[in-house]
């Protein structure tokens, strides 16, 4: 049946006609004509001939009014279902690309079977789901502003679509695309993610300038006997992910170890939630030992935290999970107040210094966060020394220059970490203001054994001198490292020679035995070479 007759006036107007010719056949059956004739003959003194024939012309009208309904209202349901068919292709497919989204997606209905071409038997389809995610697009939008986004995007998407083994292409959402392949065996689906991450990576041209992106897949086949389609292309997600944790232009097949680490994750994830909110992350403190007089000049915190089963998980986990799931600036804020608190047992000379994660620099009330948390506390700003990664400072220079003045302005030290292991050192200490630089232990741990590694630390200690830097030396563990050091006039060390992190509890005695320090000062002199 026509959809128009589906619908509510369409039936009205169908039974309208239906009675009319019901009525028809009713009057021929009966010879209802005879008898009216006969009754207009016998009452025309009374006008029956004039209600006969009104009577007549009302019929005529209304099968006349009622066709000419019907039309109209076909006309108004095809309206309607195009206008339907409009909206539903607009809410399943990307505005941007034209290609079919993730509701698209989740409708998609794939052959089950395919008859073979060598002995024309139906077999299971081979059902291959790729996942391609681009590396290095916000760096396009950075260059190029939005509109250029979205010109590469439109030409990914024309170039994934090319390849001929991709049946149909799906934009999820950003720059992350989905293909189902049809018909690909295991060499045929690891060449397929090769030539999709090979589109990709080609130079696009836009606006003048040739810009490229990476991909990372992950791939997946489809067991259609024992799955939904969306089971597959989550997989394929996973191992997308996997891929990209290996660096730019990865292809990965899914394996069940991807699922298990994503498992781990979620579990650690959530205890990690609750270990914030029992604040059972607590710092412990590695003591900074100057190295002119011998004393500790100071402690930097370090976060540490032992789940409820006795697990120490190492700070390189949770912090990045907690960078990747917003949570580090709880975290942060909470460790930072503990750790002021604990610093107001401290000497009055003796410093606390505190690591700001990369993320953090994204935060534009990163200053007014830490200066709160200062003045709830009541430990002078004088005393705190944010420690920053060279890495923190390249995503947003300007916003980065703007949260360390407003920090130096309230008198907050700031400290280069990592010295040497990141983006353009030399300009970072032209561009900011620094009050120290530590020198990253890598070059500390080979220092002696490695000539190239000397002549840098060396530099290194030299620059700090010229621009009147205080240094830092990371990693001191034996005497020779301590040795070299005191004969080039590093001024800070630190490391397993003068102490490990400790946790609160231990820090007061540290600092009333001195832990030796001093005479591991006048070992260490004593032990040069004469």
């Amino acid at each position: 049946m026509p959809v128009f007759f589906q619908s509510r006036a369409g039936r009205q107007c169908l039974s309208i006609l239906a009675l009319g010719v019901t009525l028809w056949i009713i009057g021929i059956t009966l010879d209802l004509g005879n008898w009216l004739a006969a009754f207009v003959s016998a009452f025309s003194d009374y006008g029956a001939d004039k209600l006969a024939f009104a009577l007549v012309i009302g019929g005529a009208m209304s099968f006349v009014y009622s066709a000419l309904r019907i039309v109209d209202l076909r006309k108004e349901m095809e309206l309607r279902v195009s206008a339907q068919a409009k909206a539903d292709w607009t809410a399943t497919h990307d505005h941007l690309t034209k290609l079919p989204n993730r509701y698209a997606f989740e409708r998609k209905v794939v052959p089950r079977w395919t008859k073979s071409e060598d002995d024309g038997e139906s077999r299971m389809t081979d059902v291959t789901i790729f996942s391609v995610d681009l590396d290095g697009f916000k760096k396009v939008n950075d260059l190029v502003g939005h509109s250029g986004g979205d010109a590469l995007l439109i030409e990914v998407s024309k170039r994934i679509c090319a390849i001929g083994d991709a049946d149909c292409v799906y934009r999820f959402g950003g720059d992350e695309f989905v293909i189902v392949a049809v018909g690909l065996h295991a060499a045929r689906a690891e060449r397929f993610a090769r030539l999709l991450i090979q589109a990709v990576t080609r130079p696009i041209h836009i606006d003048g300038f040739a810009m490229e992106v990476g991909a990372s897949v992950g791939y997946d086949g489809w067991a259609q006997d024992r799955e939904p389609l969306e089971a597959a292309a989550q997989r394929a997600d996973l191992a997308m992910y996997e891929a990209k944790s290996r660096g730019p232009n990865h292809h990965m097949l899914f394996e069940p170890a991807m699922q298990d680490k994503v498992t781990k994750r979620a579990s650690l994830e959530a205890k990690l939630r609750a270990a914030i909110q029992k604040k059972a992350i607590r710092p412990f403190y590695q003591p900074l030992v100057n190295l002119k007089t011998g004393g500790v000049c100071g402690f930097e915190a370090l976060a540490r935290w032992t789940n409820e089963d006795g697990e120490t998980i190492p700070p390189m986990v949770f912090i990045g999970i907690a960078e990747e799931t917003g949570m580090i600036t709880a975290l942060f804020e909470d460790l930072l107040a503990r750790a002021c608190r604990d610093a107001l047992d401290w000497d009055d000379s003796i410093m606390l210094s505190f690591n700001l994660s990369p993320v953090q620099m994204e935060d534009k009330l990163l200053a007014s966060r830490i200066l709160r948390v200062l003045a709830t506390n009541g430990l002078p700003s004088s005393r705190l020394e944010i420690e920053i990664t060279e890495n923190a400072l390249i995503q947003d220079p300007d916003a980065a220059a703007l949260i360390l003045d407003e920090l130096h302005a309230a008198g907050v030290k700031i400290a280069l970490d990592d010295f040497g292991t990141g983006y353009s050192s030399l300009a970072q200490l032209a561009r900011y203001r620094f009050d120290k630089i530590k020198i990253d232990r890598s070059f500390i741990a080979t220092y002696g054994e490695d000539e190239r590694q000397e002549k840098i630390v060396r530099a290194m200690l030299a620059l700090g001198r010229s621009l009147n830097i205080q240094t830092t030396a990371e990693g001191i563990e034996d005497y020779r490292q301590l040795n070299h050091l005191l004969q080039l006039g590093c001024d800070i060390g630190q490391g397993y020679l003068f102490g490990k992190p400790m946790p609160s509890a231990e820090v007061l005695s540290f600092i009333d035995n001195g832990r030796s320090t001093e005479r591991l000062k006048l070992t260490a002199t004593l032990a040069l070479p004469r």
